[in-house]
């Protein structure tokens, strides 16, 4: 599989991260081999990524593994493997919203789900979460189209719009708290898709205005906020996070430009350019919930969307939460995304580590 023949791979742009897409039969059964052979194929461990796929950040250090689905009503599985750029390690703790985007042409593209003349609906079993989207492509001719009038910020141009509804019967919070306190801080901890950090960004000298740039190079804001993720993953079910990318951290601070909340995410060593999908859903049932960490500083939080102010613009999130009879929240989600290939073809993986 991995050998002088190469492997079969899809690069895709998916919403705002840009990742490599494999089906699932190319690529080693095995976690371990399928780990180690993805940090091959990216180029990690290495800073500039510059022997692999990788592109030297966390965004565009991402890979998505698709199979046909045993599970009944549901047409693929998608498995997201996060890889890190500069530590020889391979996180499936988490999902990613945005090269969800590109599942379901992928899909079509590789005849897993057979197109249809102008739409094509596609169901979505995400294995990191067990939560379920649906989606449907635009297929005329049974082609898929990529070209469209809809643009999303952090990605220059416009392409097709892709809807991804995305829905759980998990509850949102894992510790059934509104609100806990870790190191000194009031946080919120909250799983809309992501398992995210709500904190108050004026705790920690932020005003929501900086840019990732100078968020990062404050040594002693991002070791305190780390410091918060490894206390938050086990009270979130996640274990030991030490060597994970989640939970992500979210500063959050009133809106400047009209939207309903400010963010600086945390992913979580890096600043998002922009924000992801699932954080942003996760956010968005965050101020929506009373008591929460950010909901009394946001702006019309119920409005649908909500648009989650991030440093290149801002994400409309559409969701919908509710607090059931067991006292527990719940919520689903609504997004527009765009995808678009790359490049199709073979990948040559460096020969050893």
């Amino acid at each position: 599989m991995a050998g002088a023949d190469g492997i079969r791979c899809m690069l895709m742009r998916g919403g705002t991260s840009k990742g490599a897409y494999f089906l699932a039969e190319d690529v080693p059964a095995d976690p371990a081999e399928r780990d180690e052979l993805m940090l091959r194929v990216m180029g990690s461990p290495d800073p500039a990524q510059i022997d692999g796929l990788g592109g030297a950040h966390p965004l565009t250090s991402k890979v998505a593994i698709v199979s046909r689905s045993s599970e009944p009503g549901i047409d693929v599985d998608y498995l997201f493997l996060q890889v890190v750029v500069d530590k020889p390690v391979v996180s499936d703790a988490q999902t990613c919203g945005n090269l969800l985007a590109g599942v379901g042409p992928f899909a079509i593209e590789r005849r897993l789900v057979e197109a249809q003349d102008g739409e094509t609906p596609v169901r979505i079993r995400i294995v990191n979460t067990g939560d379920v989207a649906s989606t449907r492509i635009r297929t005329p001719g049974g082609i898929v189209a990529y070209d469209g009038d809809f643009a999303i910020d952090g990605v220059p141009g416009i392409a097709c719009a892709i809807e991804l509804e995305v829905g759980g019967d998990s509850p949102l919070l894992p510790t059934g708290n509104v609100s806990d306190e870790i190191a000194g801080h009031r946080v919120t901890l909250i799983d809309n898709g992501m398992p995210v950090v709500l904190l108050r960004a004026d705790e920690f000298g932020v005003t929501g205005s900086e840019s990732p740039e100078e968020l990062e190079g404050r040594s002693a804001l991002t070791a305190e906020i780390e410091e918060i993720r490894l206390q938050a993953g086990p009270r979130m079910g996640l274990g030991d996070v030490s060597a994970q990318t989640v939970p992500k951290m979210l500063l959050l601070s009133p809106p400047l430009a009209g939207g309903a909340i400010s963010t600086r995410a945390f992913i979580p060593s890096r600043v998002h350019t922009s924000i992801g999908v699932l954080m942003a859903a996760s956010v968005a049932a965050g101020i929506r919930i009373p008591g929460a960490v950010g909901s009394d500083v946001a702006v019309g939080a119920d409005a649908d969307p909500s648009f989650i102010e991030h440093p290149t613009g801002a994400f409309p999130a559409r969701v919908a939460v509710e607090q059931r009879a067991d006292g527990a929240w719940y919520g689903t989600s609504v997004s527009e995304r765009t995808a678009r290939k790359i490049f199709d073809g073979t990948v040559f993986p460096r020969p050893r580590l």
